[in-house]
């Protein structure tokens, strides 16, 4: 027999039964649509956590007093990602009195002979929660922020309207700010927020500047956010404590692992750190976050996929049971083809196709439906197709056709004509 008609055997075998046929192709449809979508979910996840990250570049580094206090060096970790820092001081030395944060070593790092590799230093405050009104409309600031002119460029805020305020503005201490999306979309709707005043806890500040929509960071809305002068967010709403971060920007990616190792050095010599004791800093270095996080998200993206798989092989366990019922139930026809001179090759290729052509069907309408269910939001993430999970899960499912179906073809294959022939 040729391959055409061993097809329209296997064709003309699954249409006599058709509910049959497409509850199996359907558990393979549905294997197929898992592992593509889990797998896009998995990479989206992934996608967006790295974009989050690279918001702040990836050639800065944020220097934050250490969370141990007096100890814990400058490798702590941030956020919960530990190895996502780096640094050569040990953390179970003896201890040092902790030194806080300072404008005078923000500025000791700006240094060309100590620190080359560093372009920019911008001390940072913050406060979070900031109540602020303008014309009767009221908004709470989730992050309310005091720098350098440096922060927007290190920090990669982009101005949308208007300008970032300047040196002179800092030394002046004049009361201007930047704000967010999410601030000029509450605070004045439609109208334009430039050179409008608002009222920060009692305290006049102008709008000088809007900035670029960054989008939210996970429970935080990174829009929802004002940047003004060091000097006047001090003076007028978080005092002249310690400072809460020092963004530090390199002069390139290619030197970011160098500048950390200089600041370190620079700020273990201002905070007379030496021998075993241990750094009362931590510094979080952008690139390290961004390589541990990736290895965990495709661990992740791989986990979801396997699980995914596990209704591909029962999807398969359905087609060797549906194709063992067929058998069973052709076994008569079975009998009087093998008695007209039907060879046995023949016979096991009718069964192998049809196990694969519902493989098949069922694996083609589970690539569409994984596709378009990427295109949809779930819970909150955006799926990002990954094209090597279709090939691999409609090549599964194919295989899984070839696999699952040769057993059953094999018996059928196998049987004595007198003996099918006797079969009711």
């Amino acid at each position: 027999m040729s391959t055409w008609e061993v097809l329209r055997f296997a064709v003309r075998g699954l249409t006599a039964n058709k509910m049959r046929s497409a509850l199996t192709m359907l558990g393979i449809l549905i294997g197929v649509g898992a592992v593509i979508m889990l797998v896009a979910v998995g990479n989206g996840s992934s996608e967006q956590i790295k974009n989050n990250i690279s918001r702040l570049g990836a050639n800065s580094l944020t220097v934050m007093k250490s969370t141990s206090g007096g100890g814990g060096g400058g490798g702590g970790g941030f956020g919960g990602f530990g190895g996502g820092t780096r640094s050569r001081q040990q953390s179970n030395g003896p201890r040092t009195q902790a030194h806080d944060l300072t404008v005078d070593d923000a500025k000791a790092l700006v240094d060309p002979v100590n620190a080359p590799s560093v372009k920019s230093a911008s001390p940072v405050t913050t406060s979070s929660s900031v109540t602020t009104t303008y014309e009767g409309t009221s908004h709470s600031i989730s992050q309310f922020v005091g720098t350098f002119p440096a922060y927007f460029a290190a920090a990669n805020k982009e101005i949308a309207r208007g300008a970032a305020f300047t040196d002179d503005d800092v030394t002046s201490s004049r009361k201007v700010l930047v704000i967010g999306q999410t601030v000029a979309e509450d605070l004045f709707g439609t109208v334009d927020p430039l050179n409008k005043q608002v009222n920060v806890g009692g305290t006049p500040f102008t709008v000088v500047g809007v900035l670029k929509e960054s989008g939210s960071s996970g429970m935080q809305d990174a829009d929802d956010v004002a940047i003004g002068p060091l000097t006047a967010v001090q003076q007028n709403i978080t005092g002249f404590g310690s400072l809460s971060s020092i963004v530090v920007e390199a002069k390139n990616s290619k030197v970011t692992d160098q500048a950390q190792s200089e600041v370190t050095d620079v700020l273990n010599q201002r905070h007379e750190i030496s021998g075993s004791n241990s750094a009362d800093f931590q510094i979080l270095n952008q690139a390290s976050l961004q390589s541990a996080v990736s290895a965990s998200s495709r661990t992740f993206t791989v986990l979801l996929g396997a699980v995914a798989a596990i209704s591909l092989l029962v999807g398969g366990i359905g087609i060797t049971n549906i194709m063992l019922v067929t058998v069973t139930e052709r076994t008569r026809e079975i009998g009087i083809r093998k008695a007209i001179g039907a060879p046995k090759g023949a016979i096991l290729g009718q069964f192998i196709a049809e196990a694969t052509v519902l493989s098949l069907i069922g694996g083609v309408l589970g690539v569409l439906v994984g596709v378009v269910g990427s295109l949809f939001k779930v819970v909150g993430v955006q799926p990002v197709i990954v094209p090597s999970s279709i090939a691999l899960a409609l090549g599964v499912s194919v295989a899984i056709g070839l696999f699952f179906g040769s057993y059953p073809a094999n018996r059928a294959a196998k049987l004595r004509p007198i003996e099918a022939l006797r079969h009711e």
